[in-house]
């Protein structure tokens, strides 16, 4: 018998990073993050697109998929306010960006914050690797590694 653990493959050449313009003091933060974990792990080349809410972050990575990039990473901030608008924001963006991870076959971090007040979203959008964006832009190029190395270790002849 042969055993094959998964070793990591190369990192993504191109990401897309879906920003929600919505809450933007927030996801600007968000997006700041992401991008230097982008930066760190040696991604060649990211692709921003900028969308009005959270909503429309499932169809925006959807998009930066199909027009080639190797991963995904979806930014948005949703704060609880008077109604249950946040819930159904919260949920729908959330399911749509994981639906589209699994359609593509291709990862996508899930930066969506989903807080209760104004101050748990600074918190968790600060410069440094508990920033969300961060840690999500990482999740995905780590997801990504992976895949390749699965790849890797299938094709390898015995």
């Amino acid at each position: 018998m042969i055993v094959d653990d998964v070793v990591g493959g190369r990192p993504p050449h191109t990401v897309g990073v879906a920003v929600a313009m919505f809450n933007e003091a927030i996801t600007g933060k968000l997006l700041s993050g992401a991008l230097t974990a982008l930066r760190d792990l040696g991604v060649d080349r990211v692709v921003v697109m900028r969308v009005p809410g959270a909503l429309e972050l499932g169809i925006a990575c959807q998009a930066l998929l199909r027009a080639g990039c190797e991963a995904a990473v979806a930014v948005g901030a949703v704060i609880k306010g008077e109604t249950d608008h946040y819930e159904y924001v919260s949920t729908e963006a959330s399911r749509a960006v994981t639906e589209v991870a699994l359609a593509h076959g291709r990862p996508v971090g899930n930066a969506v914050l989903t807080v209760r007040e104004y101050e748990q979203a600074v918190d968790r959008s600060l410069p440094g690797p508990s920033n969300k964006g961060f840690e999500a832009a990482h999740a995905a190029v780590e997801a990504f590694r992976m895949l390749e190395g699965l790849n890797e270790a299938v094709d390898r002849k015995p």
